[in-house]
């Protein structure tokens, strides 16, 4: 072993050595697409910036996003300080305003009443109110860039929740419906197996899961019904009415790209056209889930692959210039 190799080592930057101010350096840092990524990658939400300096109620959060799966609102606090007592009334302040949101503390340093105070939050707020809090570090080697570290110090238990409000109607859910938390939460575990990008979906009595694919306004979901199993893209035709057809232009490029073919649906008339591709299996048959989850999971990273870089280009311009 050769014992002369040299490494670097990690040296600690104070945050107000990079960002003076929070409001016109740290804000706008964190806002641009490069930045919220990271941010997104650590706390398991697609956001999608807003704007910055946002009103809610009688504050102005810092940022206000959206996470592109849900469309829910996501309200960013920042704070290059250890945290206070101002912040977490602000904290709650917007979640009282708000019939869903996600709420995301970052600080230098959280005190642990405020910690214990997010967690106390998560525990008994509906499950549509999600507190994060997160801690930033700058870490470099020597005189390199310094780089961002986000550690969650504070997050919601979705899974406890689910349970919590799905026990509270037990008796309520029908046959169907347990089976479909169980097949979620299977394909939640099969995720997480296969290390996959996708977030492993809350267990929920429905037929439809969602994620999101660079832009609010377009999501891809999973669906299984006891006969067959789908994988689409849905695209809100009401605030992006070109977009399907700006998709559809490139169609032989995407499909070549997929590999498959996918159904593609325009409709004018209602809220949201689809694309989407089936296939037939039948998922009363637990054997047949793990089958379920492969073919789900092959054809949504297919998807994503195919439409996320297109997505993110899209605009409202009209398709073709009016003569």
């Amino acid at each position: 072993m050769d014992t002369n190799k040299t490494l670097g080592r990690l040296e600690r930057v104070e945050l107000r050595d990079y960002w003076e101010h929070e409001g016109s350096d740290f804000t706008p840092w964190l806002a641009s697409e490069e930045n919220i990524a990271l941010l997104s990658e650590t706390i398991g939400l697609e956001l999608e910036v807003q704007q910055e300096e946002a009103a809610v109620g009688p504050f102005r959060a810092d940022i206000l996003c959206r996470d592109t799966a849900s469309d829910e609102l996501v309200i960013i606090e920042n704070q290059l300080e250890k945290t206070d007592h101002k912040h977490l009334g602000q904290t709650i302040t917007y979640a009282s305003g708000l019939d869903a949101v996600n709420i995301v503390w970052i600080a230098a340093r959280f005190t642990e009443e405020h910690r214990a105070a997010l967690d106390w939050l998560n525990r008994i707020t509906h499950e549509e109110f999600r507190f994060f809090g997160i801690e930033i570090e700058l870490w470099r080697i020597g005189k390199s860039v310094p780089a961002p570290k986000f550690n969650i110090v504070a997050k919601p238990n979705d899974w406890s929740k689910t349970i919590k409000e799905s026990t509270s109607r037990r008796g309520t859910l029908t046959t169907g419906q347990q089976a479909q938390m169980d097949y979620w939460a299977g394909f939640g575990t099969y995720l997480e197996e296969q290390q996959a990008r996708f977030k492993p979906p809350k267990p929920y009595p429905c037929n439809w899961m969602a994620w999101g694919i660079g832009r609010s306004g377009c999501s891809m979901m999973a669906i299984v019904n006891a006969k067959e199993i789908a994988v689409r893209v849905e695209i809100n035709q009401r605030k992006h009415p070109t977009w399907f057809e700006k998709l559809q232009e490139e169609r032989e490029d995407i499909e070549s790209e997929l590999q498959f073919t996918l159904t593609w649906e325009e409709r004018p008339n209602n809220k949201f056209s689809v694309l989407s591709i089936k296939n037939e299996l039948d998922t009363r048959d637990e054997k047949n889930h793990r089958k379920a989850f492969a073919w789900t999971l092959k054809h949504m990273s297919a998807i994503d692959k195919a439409f996320r870089p297109r997505v993110k280009e899209l605009d409202d311009t009209p398709l073709h210039d009016e003569e």
